[in-house]
């Protein structure tokens, strides 16, 4: 590696691992920083996730789910002594960058990405007011089509007229199970 010492200062650097091994990276790598006293220099290890809402058998459910998945991010002063307990971490490939030389991540992007992982409740707007003609894409009544009767933002729900054997039936629904035709 080109010898450069602390030529960057403190700044976040990606490192590439394995799909499936961030989690074991990011606590190797905190037991090897602890044990190799390299805390002055390598500060936080975090792999990236946010907070989603998924449906799943009509229920909603909320999920952490990576935003980079084969990616750890490292929180470091890049120096030679650093950068080796790094990249020498079991099912670490490599740091982002040319060569040898890792290319930290700007402060925009990690202050956006922060900002991301940060959202405690994922908030879901539907473009939707009332009359409006939506398909139900989820649950037992997909594929069906109707017309917005009711929208209740604070719930995430939205009551929808459905004609079923030739009369309108109301049905309440998640946002996520509908989308607008």
């Amino acid at each position: 590696m080109a010898k450069q010492t602390a030529q960057h200062g403190k700044r976040w650097y990606a490192l590439h691992t394995y799909s499936g091994y961030e989690e074991k990276v990011t606590s190797n790598l905190r037991q090897r920083i602890e044990t190799m006293d390299m805390e002055d220099k390598i500060f936080q290890v975090l792999v990236p996730k946010e907070k989603k809402i998924k449906i799943k058998n009509g229920k909603r459910r909320m999920i952490e789910e990576k935003i980079f998945p084969g990616y750890v991010l490292v929180e470091m002063i890049v120096t030679d002594d650093s950068w080796y307990v790094v990249r020498n971490t079991p099912n670490v490939t490599g740091f982002i960058g040319t060569g040898t030389i890792p290319t930290p991540i700007s402060q925009e992007e990690m202050d956006a990405l922060q900002k991301r992982m940060g959202v405690n409740e994922p908030e879901y707007k539907l473009d939707v007011e009332i009359g409006t003609p939506v398909q139900i894409i989820d649950g037992p009544f997909k594929h069906f089509e109707g017309k917005v009767a009711e929208i209740d933002e604070g719930r995430g729900k939205i009551k929808i007229l459905v004609n079923m054997f030739g009369r309108e039936t109301p049905v309440e629904l998640d946002f996520l199970q509908v989308k607008k035709v």
